[in-house]
């Protein structure tokens, strides 16, 4: 199972990555789940983090789809492998696939993928059910989903059973998708997430000195390193092992630099097409 770290400046990056995160995602915790950094933020983020590891970023809660798509344009210029989008405020299936859509057409051309957020609370955030969120993602050409939680005043698993939880993962699997989980989770959460079979757990809090809106801390990652269960990656820049989940690369486990060359012949693909 791969960790995830979110960080919201090159600070905090560097910790992550000195800590053995398997991702390094930016987001903003001063702005819910899905906070997205400043363009400025971001590109000072992927400076940091280079090729070292896959840069993932949130983008916020799809609302307006010309909006949507400039983000993700904007970030796929950065060379970010993956956004993450929400649909909080969205209960029609339709619309919330029409945005999807629209956000993968954009990540693709851009050379990046979409990962799909569904919340366990999802009523508190007027979203759509997590289930119907995975048949969307699937339709839309996404590389995965990610159950996360609106509200961070409990955890994951507090909010959606295990059993539920289970059923979610199997089914992203069933849709070829990768499905990690996130939402104020911490050590003792990893077992419960890894027996479920989730690819990757994404934490911020619990890797920070402060809390959630606090300093990533490089002893706390690598704690929660440990207690992810697989063999932490080698400090930057030696090679590591990333996340390569379901829809994304055909092999579970592949070296950083293959997966890194794959990446940029599909950058320069797509920026001689443009």
């Amino acid at each position: 199972m791969q960790l995830l770290i979110s960080v919201a400046g090159p600070a905090d990056a560097r910790a992550a990555l000195l800590g053995g995160a398997d991702v390094i995602d930016a987001k903003d915790p001063r702005h819910g789940a899905l906070g997205p950094v400043s363009p400025h933020r971001l590109a000072a983020i992927r400076a940091v983090v280079g090729r070292a590891r896959p840069l993932s970023a949130a983008l916020g809660d799809a609302a307006d789809e010309k909006a949507l798509t400039g983000g993700v344009a904007a970030a796929a210029s950065l060379g970010v492998a993956f956004v993450k989008v929400g649909f909080a405020g969205i209960t029609s299936e339709a619309r919330a696939r029409r945005l999807a859509v629209a956000a993968q057409r954009a990540a693709t051309d851009g050379g990046t993928r979409v990962v799909v957020v569904a919340y366990a609370d999802w009523r508190h955030a007027e979203s759509l059910a997590p289930a119907r969120l995975v048949g969307i993602a699937a339709d839309a050409g996404a590389a995965g989903v990610l159950l996360d939680t609106a509200s961070k005043g409990a955890p994951l698993f507090a909010i959606q059973p295990v059993a539920s939880v289970a059923a979610w993962v199997a089914a992203a699997h069933a849709a070829g998708l990768f499905a990690a989980l996130a939402g104020s989770l911490s050590g003792p959460d990893f077992a419960p997430a890894r027996a479920l079979g989730a690819d990757l757990v994404g934490v911020r809090g619990a890797a920070c000195v402060g809390g959630r809106t606090g300093r990533v801390s490089r002893p706390r990652v690598a704690a929660l390193r440990a207690s992810a269960g697989a063999a932490p990656p080698p400090p930057p820049p030696p090679a590591s092992r990333v996340l390569v989940g379901r829809g994304i690369l055909p092999e579970r486990d592949v070296e950083l630099p293959e997966i890194v060359r794959r990446y940029d012949e599909m950058l320069h693909a797509v920026r001689e097409r443009a």
